[in-house]
């Protein structure tokens, strides 16, 4: 293994390299939860090969056979993985979770699996648009103002109380908007164009066949492809499907996500606290953005920096997770509490990453149901990034959303950043629209990576491995963070 270092980062770094698994997206410049889970747990097909443990020793990413060798910041050191390479070791040590029929309005925000056909005509059946009455348009051939066409009134149709109805020549039926047309029907009079009486009505103007009718299939015919396999589900196209009789769909399921932190310090939010505890504010904001992200969260209580208390632990919470995500124990020293026990129980790469926050960084299956599992440093701010960087990609491979990478918008810079060679950084920063266009300003930081600071941004500013200063007025690459993607 590469040698290691706190998981606490004190220093600073950070051009982008290709991808062959999952290629980073970068947008244009940005303009002026159900816990119902699948019989299996994942799907039955070939998934991306993992790569295997390494020895002791250097980290080098080898391009597979029929691959051309990914670019490298001349900045990283020997020995130092890229984030695409951490990445993509990631991403292919996990595949899709295997669809199955779920609630339709369960399955907002996620993937359909496969094409839906309508087997309805939408709507099923000619219908009044406007309350008024149901004539055949010939028999009120000539109305006028002053010569009006009266016809007798032989029956009332109202939606979802009629049974089926026809009327004969020169007959009405009062008709109410989205009830079915009668038999010898073709178009409606709205009341406004008739003398409107109990029995009989006088009609004055002239109608038009179609007139004030919504035909049959006239939305959507029986065979129309109604949502494409891998549309995302929102609100319009949950509506659609229901208005088709569609009550469950075929999807991917959320997973389940088990977030853990590590340190003997820590304490949950509301608990008692002595003088040399802490709150555990990592694993909320974890969990948190786990939901955002789409997925089901479960926030373990912090475990102590103890080996065999977090493989305990690990044991309890598999039985309800599809991922696992952790933050602190991955030094090599003895606050690597997770490190250790991940070399006991899982075939498990603890890597340095050209990347600050967040230099440490972990993956791996646990021997137990094969679950994988990513290890997060424990500095609040690194753990974020970290998230952000990796973890949210493996969430939304194992959707089957894509793309899997946050898509970065260009802006331009109001403050200079200064930056060490050999680590991409992500700086907290506060992104705007104006008049002017995209503009991005970091937000006040010291040495030290602090949380408060964290909170204050919606966005992350990525300075590239080899870019040691950035000016203000430069365009620069953003994620803007919370939007949908």
């Amino acid at each position: 293994m590469v040698s290691e270092g706190s998981d606490n980062e004190t220093g600073s770094g950070p051009s982008r390299s290709a991808e062959p698994v999952v290629s980073e997206p970068v947008a244009q410049t940005a303009p002026a939860e159900s816990d119902e889970q699948p019989p299996a747990a994942r799907e039955e097909q070939p998934a991306p090969p993992v790569d295997p443990p390494p020895r002791e020793g250097r980290h080098v990413a080898h391009p597979r056979p029929g691959e051309v060798a990914r670019p490298r910041a001349q900045s990283i050191p020997d020995g130092m993985l890229t984030v695409e390479d951490h990445l993509e070791h990631v991403l292919r040590g996990i595949g899709p979770l295997a669809p199955y029929p779920q609630p339709l309005v369960e399955s907002i925000g996620l993937p359909v699996y496969d094409d839906h056909v309508s087997e309805i005509d939408l709507p099923r059946y000619d219908q009044a648009l406007v309350d008024g009455y149901a004539v055949a348009a010939l028999d009120a051939a000539g109305a006028t103002e002053t010569m009006p066409v009266t016809m007798p009134i032989t029956g009332e149709v109202q939606p979802g109380v009629s049974r089926p109805f026809a009327i004969s020549r020169g007959t009405a039926a009062r008709i109410t908007a989205g009830s079915p047309l009668p038999t010898g029907a073709d178009c409606v009079i709205p009341g406004s164009h008739a003398d409107q009486g109990q029995r009989r009505i006088g009609v004055r103007v002239e109608p038009r066949v179609g007139q004030g009718v919504l035909r049959a299939g006239s939305d959507m015919k029986v065979g129309t492809k109604a949502v494409e396999a891998g549309a995302v589900l929102g609100p319009r196209e949950i509506g659609l499907l229901a208005a088709l009789g569609v009550d469950r769909v075929g999807i991917r399921p959320r997973p389940r996500v088990v977030v853990i932190s590590v340190g003997g310090e820590l304490r949950e939010p509301g608990s008692h606290m002595s003088h040399d505890s802490a709150f555990d504010g990592n694993t909320s904001m974890l969990a948190a953005a786990v939901r955002a992200a789409g997925a089901i969260a479960y926030a373990s209580p912090p475990v102590p920096d103890d080996s065999a208390e977090f493989e305990r632990v690990l044991s309890d919470q598999l039985v309800r997770a599809d991922f696992v995500i952790t933050s602190g124990g991955i030094d090599q020293g003895h606050r690597g509490a997770v490190r250790r026990a991940l070399q006991r129980v899982a075939e498990a790469r603890f890597s340095e990453v050209g990347l600050y926050p967040g230099r440490l960084q972990g993956f791996g299956k646990v021997s137990d149901g094969n679950k994988p599992i990513i290890a997060l440093p424990g500095n609040s701010v690194a753990a974020y990034v970290s998230f952000e960087v990796f973890a949210l990609p493996a969430l939304r491979r194992l959707m089957g959303r894509s793309p899997y990478r946050r898509p970065m918008v260009h802006a331009v810079l109001t403050t200079g950043l200064e930056s060490f060679p050999g680590r991409r950084q992500y700086v907290p920063a506060v992104f705007e629209v104006t008049y002017r266009g995209a503009r991005v300003t970091p937000v006040p930081h010291s040495e030290e990576l602090r949380i408060s600071q964290l909170a204050q941004a919606n966005a992350l500013v990525v300075v590239g491995e080899d870019e040691t200063a950035l000016n203000k007025g430069d365009t620069v690459r953003t994620l803007v963070l919370d939007r949908p993607f």
